[in-house]
């Protein structure tokens, strides 16, 4: 996370920043713990939930309950934008469910042209979703911040959670906020260093 490095390295001393990137000009607001980063919160923006804005067929393609044959099932999928196409489906006991399997056919189905990610979540209550994601081009990853944010987006449409939720994936909680009066989304996880590295010529 780019808000812990600049803090961490003393290069700004504020708590609020922008950050420009290829998404567009991020706030973020920075949560010490000893004088370093622990958690960041992001403003996400606004998801996009126009059909003819997101990457499906036609502009009377359903948003909610896309239903699609994807195998031998039929998946029922809410499509969201965050300045990428996100196509969520819910399904039951997410930890053991063939993610690849399906991902994999379902990210480049006819509806999505551009190909999609697509994210399988459980529903654990109004507040908890568990969540996996199949990325476009990638593979099944650990995690998914646009992902996140687009899962808790369909929760509220298909009215299964709140607003507020957490979201669990495999690789750790973000905490998501579909702000009711500016309509954007906010993500708040940890911000961790991982490693440390040099270029050298």
């Amino acid at each position: 996370m780019y808000g812990k490095y600049v803090y961490d390295k003393g290069l700004t001393q504020k708590e609020n920043i922008t950050i420009e990137t290829l998404a567009g000009i991020k706030q973020l607001t920075l949560y010490l713990e000893n004088g370093k980063v622990s958690r960041v919160k992001v403003d996400m923006g606004e998801p996009i939930l126009e059909a003819d804005k997101i990457p499906v067929v036609a502009k009377d393609t359903p948003v909610i309950d896309l239903k699609l044959p994807i195998l031998d099932k039929i998946f029922s999928f809410t499509c969201v934008s965050m300045g990428n196409p996100h196509a969520i489906t819910f399904v039951e006991a997410v930890k053991n469910f063939p993610v690849k399997q399906y991902g994999e056919v379902a990210e480049i189905e006819k509806h999505f042209p551009k190909k999609a990610n697509i994210e399988f979540a459980e529903i654990v209550d109004r507040n908890t979703i568990k969540m996996r994601v199949w990325e476009r081009g990638t593979g099944e990853t650990m995690a998914c911040g646009t992902g996140a944010c687009a899962t808790a987006v369909a929760g509220v449409l298909k009215k299964y959670t709140d607003r507020k939720v957490t979201i669990q994936l495999l690789g750790g909680n973000l905490e998501i906020e579909w702000n009711e009066k500016d309509n954007h989304i906010y993500m708040t996880g940890p911000a961790t260093t991982v490693f440390e590295g040099e270029l050298y010529e």
